[in-house]
């Protein structure tokens, strides 16, 4: 049976259908999951979207909509995209995540004694002031989810851009903190 028949055939109550079609695109629900990132989660609770949306697809499959594999891809796909997005607050990511970047300059605040400790918090927290003001917001998301350790393509997805504008991004953020530092 071809695909697009077996997506009818579960439609209709087969399970070995199902069995079938799970067997068939498993690797691709995984392949798939593993080219993101989930905040605070494993692979396998993106290959868990990815089997939901396979399960969508077949469910929402229409015989006269062409080949089952395109549309069961894209099901796949933008599942577990949603997915990553959810988790990663989408536009305020940037700012759930902004605690741990500061406790990463934690190196600026050690010292031998308590005045040089606070001298070191009172520079990181002014530098940070001064680099939220002087980058824009899609700047600002991008360079802290980078330097998160998120890929061009997991920041693109969870800010919605394309990864040319991430990357345009990034480095006029850079170029900018460059400059600052000049100062």
């Amino acid at each position: 049976m071809s695909d697009e028949q077996l997506a009818l055939a579960c439609q209709g109550g087969d399970k070995s259908a199902w069995e079938t079609l799970y067997t068939k695109y498993k690797p691709v629900v995984l392949c798939i999951a593993r080219r993101f990132f989930l905040s605070g989660g494993e692979t396998e609770d993106l290959v868990q979207e990815g089997m939901c949306g396979l399960y969508s697809a077949v469910t929402g499959f229409r015989a006269d909509s062409g080949r089952f594999s395109s549309y069961a891809g894209r099901c796949i796909h933008n599942r577990i995209v949603d997915a990553v997005k959810k988790s990663n607050g989408a536009k305020h990511s940037a700012l759930n995540n902004f605690l741990p970047i500061m406790e990463v300059g934690a190196q600026w605040v050690s010292g031998d004694n308590p005045e040089d400790e606070l001298i070191g918090r009172e520079e990181k927290h002014e530098f940070l002031q001064k680099m939220s003001k002087v980058l824009s917001s899609l700047e600002f998301k991008a360079l802290i989810m980078y330097t998160d350790g998120m890929t061009m393509s997991e920041i693109s997805s969870a800010l919605g851009k394309n990864t040319k504008s991430i990357d345009n991004a990034i480095n006029r953020a850079k170029n900018k903190l460059q400059n600052l530092l000049t100062e």
